[in-house]
C-alpha cells in the first residue's frame, strides 16, 4: 500500500500538531505523534509497509505488526475523507 497527501485539503502545522480539514466533508482533524510521522512520510512513493518501518518502529515504542495494523486503520479513515490517496502502486505524480 502506498500513501500520498491529497494536494486539495486545507492543513497548517502548528507546533507539534497537524491541522487538516477535508474540503469533502469539512471534518477537522488534529494529527501527532505517529498520525503527524505517517502524514509527513505519505509522499506516494514510500510503502505504508517501509514508513512503519522506518518511522513509526524506530520513533516508537511499538511492533511492526501492531504499528502496521493500526496505521492501516488510520490510512484507510483519512482516505475515507479524501485526505490520504491509497494505491497498490507509486503515486507517480499526486500534486504536492
Amino acid at each position: 500500500m502506498y500513501i500520498a497527501r491529497n494536494s486539495q485539503i486545507a492543513a497548517r502545522q502548528l507546533g507539534d500538531e497537524m491541522i487538516i480539514i477535508s474540503t469533502r466533508d469539512s471534518t477537522l482533524f488534529t494529527l501527532k505523534d505517529v498520525g503527524l510521522a505517517i502524514w509527513q512520510a505519505a509522499d506516494g512513493r514510500t510503502s505504508l509497509e517501509a514508513i512503519v518501518k522506518d518511522k513509526i518502529c524506530a520513533e516508537f515504542d511499538v511492533t511492526p505488526e501492531e504499528a502496521l495494523k493500526d496505521a492501516e486503520s488510520f490510512v484507510r479513515e483519512l482516505a475515507g475523507h479524501g485526505i490520504l490517496l491509497v494505491a497498490e502502486r507509486p503515486i507517480e505524480s499526486c500534486g504536492q
